[in-house]
């Protein structure tokens, strides 16, 4: 090592193997920042992990409401399946006109037996839903079917509506209805509007300015045929107390 001039050498050499070590101005404040951000680093990595293995952990299969399916009492598959619906009105109508002569006394009383038995399960109704005779249904055809109109306020009859008029629909409506029905009547008698739409799968309904409690219905192009009896009582309580879903199509 050189010495400058007028110093003596000697006095200030170094000697040995060791050499001070000079650090940089500002180092042991990075190393504190590197150690802050790896233990912050460290945090953030375990708090995500915590998060994915409560998700992913506790996930439970989503139930039949949460997928956005309709919840269905059990017994109303089984009511489906046991009763399905009747032919065609004026086929219904004729076979009942038809089974007395062809087997004596044994066709009415079972055709009885059928419209009691209809009216049986017409008495359990929902709360607020009058009584299928305490109010006047009118039944109108709107299509080119001839007889329509009558073969299904016979039907009705026996499954206790009171029939009021039976006849072709007004001209107004003569070939508009496009769908299988249309219930008419005043706002206030909305419940059993409710009780004559169930009787038609896809009716639909309007209010009009009729001041009585009459029901009018329209029978439309796509109508086949009544549901069963167990058919339009499922059909009125889903309508009454419709099942909680969310953004389900039933």
């Amino acid at each position: 090592m050189l010495t400058p001039p007028g110093l003596k050498g000697k006095q200030y050499r170094i000697s040995g193997k060791a050499y001070p070590r000079l650090a940089r101005p500002g180092q042991k404040r990075r190393r504190v920042f590197q150690v802050i951000g790896a233990v912050v680093a460290l945090a953030l990595i375990g708090w995500g992990t915590v998060q994915l293995v409560t998700v992913f952990g506790s996930k439970k299969k989503p139930t039949a409401a949460a997928d956005g399916h309709c919840v269905r009492p059990a017994t109303a598959k089984a009511a489906g399946d046991a009763a399905k619906p009747s032919a065609n009105p004026d086929a219904s109508a004729s076979a009942s006109a038809s089974g007395p002569a062809a087997s004596g006394s044994a066709a009415p009383s079972a055709s009885a037996s059928a419209a009691a038995s209809a009216a049986a399960s017409l008495m359990a109704l929902p709360a607020g839903v009058p009584q299928p005779s305490t109010f006047t249904v009118n039944v109108y055809n709107a299509t080119s079917h001839a007889g329509l109109a009558g073969a299904t306020a016979k039907l009705l009859a026996q499954r206790g509506f009171k029939i009021g008029k039976v006849a072709n629909a007004p001209a107004q409506l003569e070939g508009k209805v496009t769908g299988t029905a249309q219930v008419m009547g005043a706002n206030a008698s909305k419940a059993a509007m409710q009780l004559v739409g169930s009787e038609v799968s896809g009716a639909g309904t309007t209010t009009d300015t009729r001041t009585d409690g009459s029901v009018d219905l329209v029978i439309g192009n796509g109508f086949t045929a009544l549901q069963s009896p167990a058919q339009a009582a499922q059909a009125l309580s889903l309508a009454v107390n419709p099942s909680p879903s969310a953004g389900a199509h039933c």
